[in-house]
C-alpha cells in the first residue's frame, strides 16, 4: 500500500512538472524583459514636464513655449521624435488635427484646433494592422471653460501621457510585425473631440485597427474612499459594438454572446496576459464602457465599430480631480505632482507595454468563425483560415457565467474541429490564431452558425 501511493506522488509530482516546464515554455522572455526595462524615473520627469506647463486646456495658449498645450503638444512631439532618432527612424512622427467651434459643443468657449500628436510604429508584416496605446495631453481644472488659471492635471492626465511616451521608448528597440501606434489625444475634457478625430481619420485611410487601449489617470493610489492600492487596476469595456446590426441583435437572442463584444475580448486578452506575466497585479475587468455615466477617449473608436478599452486606477480621489489648487478645511484639492505614484504608472505602463508587443507579435485573428452542434453531444467548429504562417489555432470555452476563458484546445494549422462531449448549450466558444512565436490573437466569438 504504501509503495503504491509513494509512485502515485512521484507521479503527480511529475505531472506538476510537466505542466510547469510546459507553462514556462508558452511564454516569451522578451515579453519579461519589457517589463524591467520599463524606468519609473523616465515617467516621472515625464509627469513634472507636462505638470510644468501650467495648463494643458485644449484652449489655453498655443504661442509660449512655457507654458498652455501648445508648448506641451511641441515637447511630445519633441520627445517622439527623439525616440525615433534613437531607433534609426523606426517611427513616424505627425500631428493630426480637427478644427472645433464653440458650434460643436458646450464646453467649447471659443474656435480652435484641437491637435493629436501621433507616433507610428510599422509592423514587418502587417504594416496596417494597428494597435494603439492613448494618452490625454489636456488638462482642466474645476471649470472646464476656463483656460488661463493653472491646470497641471498631473495624474489627469499627465500620467497617462508619460506612460504611452514610456512605452513606445521601450517597445521602439523591438521589431514587431503589426504597427503600434502611441499618440497624445487633445480635447478630451471637452468631449473626446481628439478621439473622435483620430478614429475618422483612421476610418477614412482605411487602417486595420486591432484595438486602442486608453490610458486615462494610471498615477493614483490614494483612493477618495480611504483605500490605499497600488497592484489592482480597473479596465473598462462594452460588452457590444454600438455598430452591430438589427440581425446580430437578434442572433444574440438565441445564440447568446451578450458579453462578448470585440472590446470585451480585448479585456479578457489583456486580463490574461497580466494574470501570466505581472501576477503581483489585480486586473478587474469592469462590465461597462466607462465609469458611471462618464466617458474617455477609446469610446470614439466603440462608436466607429473598433475594439477599445480604458485602462485606469482602481480607486479615485476626487479631491484631486477637475478641482483648483487650493486647501479648504485642512483638504488639500488639485491634480499636482505630489499625488502621483511614480511606480504604480510604471506597473500600469508595462501593463501596455507587454500587450501592445503580444498584440503586435499575433497573427492576424480568425475571420467568420461559424458554430454548430444544435441538439448534438458534440459542438463544432470552423473558421477561415489565416494568411500567414502560423503554428495553428485554439479553441476556447468557457461557463456561460465565466467572465474568463476557462478552458482551451490547440488544434493545430486546421480550420474546423468537432469538441466531443463538450455541448454547446452549456458554454460559450471562441477561436484565436496562435503564431509560431506562441503570441495569439484575440479570441472571436462566433458570428454564425450551421449544422
Amino acid at each position: 500500500m504504501m509503495k503504491t501511493t509513494f509512485k502515485t506522488a512521484i507521479l503527480i509530482l511529475g505531472l506538476c512538472i510537466i505542466s510547469i516546464n510546459s507553462k514556462a515554455q508558452n511564454t516569451d522572455q522578451k515579453i519579461y524583459e519589457i517589463i524591467q526595462n520599463v524606468s519609473a524615473d523616465r515617467i516621472e520627469n515625464d509627469i513634472r514636464k507636462l505638470a510644468g506647463f501650467g495648463t494643458r486646456n485644449t484652449f489655453s495658449d498655443t504661442v509660449s513655449e512655457t507654458r498652455g498645450i501648445g508648448a506641451a503638444r511641441r515637447w511630445i512631439k519633441s520627445e517622439f521624435d527623439k525616440i525615433s532618432t534613437d531607433c534609426n527612424d523606426c517611427l513616424d512622427v505627425f500631428y493630426q488635427k480637427d478644427y472645433v467651434t464653440p458650434k460643436d459643443g458646450q464646453r467649447i468657449p471659443k474656435e480652435a484646433w484641437v491637435v493629436n500628436v501621433v507616433a507610428i510604429q510599422k509592423g514587418s508584416k502587417y504594416p496596417n494592422r494597428y494597435v494603439i496605446m492613448s494618452g490625454d495631453i489636456d488638462s482642466r481644472n474645476g471649470d472646464t471653460m476656463d483656460f488661463t488659471t493653472d491646470a497641471p492635471g498631473a495624474n489627469d492626465n499627465a500620467s497617462g501621457m508619460a506612460g504611452t511616451l514610456e512605452a513606445a521608448r521601450v517597445l521602439s528597440n523591438y521589431d514587431f510585425e503589426s504597427s503600434i501606434i502611441y499618440v497624445g489625444l487633445s480635447g478630451e475634457e471637452q468631449g473626446l473631440f481628439g478621439g473622435k478625430g483620430l478614429a475618422e481619420f483612421a476610418k477614412k485611410e482605411g487602417w486595420d485597427i486591432i484595438g486602442i487601449l486608453n490610458n486615462d489617470m494610471i498615477g493614483n493610489i490614494e483612493g477618495v474612499d480611504g483605500v490605499i492600492d497600488n497592484r489592482s487596476f480597473r479596465i473598462f469595456s462594452e460588452p457590444v459594438p454600438p455598430t452591430e446590426t438589427e440581425n446580430e441583435r437578434r442572433m444574440r437572442r438565441f445564440y447568446g454572446g451578450e458579453v462578448d463584444g470585440i472590446s470585451r475580448q480585448l479585456a479578457r486578452y489583456i486580463h490574461s496576459n497580466v494574470e501570466t506575466y505581472m501576477p503581483e497585479m489585480n486586473p478587474m475587468m469592469i462590465y461597462r464602457l466607462d465609469r458611471f455615466g462618464r466617458g474617455g477617449h477609446h469610446r470614439p473608436f466603440n462608436d466607429l465599430g473598433f475594439a477599445g478599452v480604458r485602462i485606469m486606477e482602481a480607486h479615485e480621489n476626487y479631491n484631486r480631480q477637475h478641482q483648483d489648487i487650493r486647501t479648504e478645511n485642512g483638504i488639500e484639492y488639485g491634480d499636482v505632482v505630489s499625488g502621483v505614484n511614480f511606480d504604480y504608472a510604471k506597473k500600469l505602463t508595462a501593463v501596455n507595454a507587454i500587450n501592445l508587443a503580444s498584440l503586435a507579435w499575433a497573427p492576424p485573428a480568425p475571420e467568420k468563425v461559424e458554430i454548430g452542434g444544435i441538439v448534438e453531444p458534440n459542438t463544432k467548429l470552423r473558421w477561415e483560415a489565416v494568411d500567414a504562417e502560423i503554428a495553428g489555432y485554439k479553441i476556447y470555452w468557457r461557463d456561460t457565467t465565466s467572465p474568463q476563458w476557462q478552458y482551451s484546445r490547440f488544434v493545430g494549422d486546421i480550420t474546423d474541429f468537432t469538441l466531443e462531449g463538450i455541448v454547446i448549450d452549456n458554454y460559450l466558444f471562441g477561436v484565436a490564431a496562435v503564431g509560431k512565436n506562441g503570441h495569439e490573437s484575440l479570441v472571436v466569438f462566433p458570428s454564425g452558425t450551421f449544422r
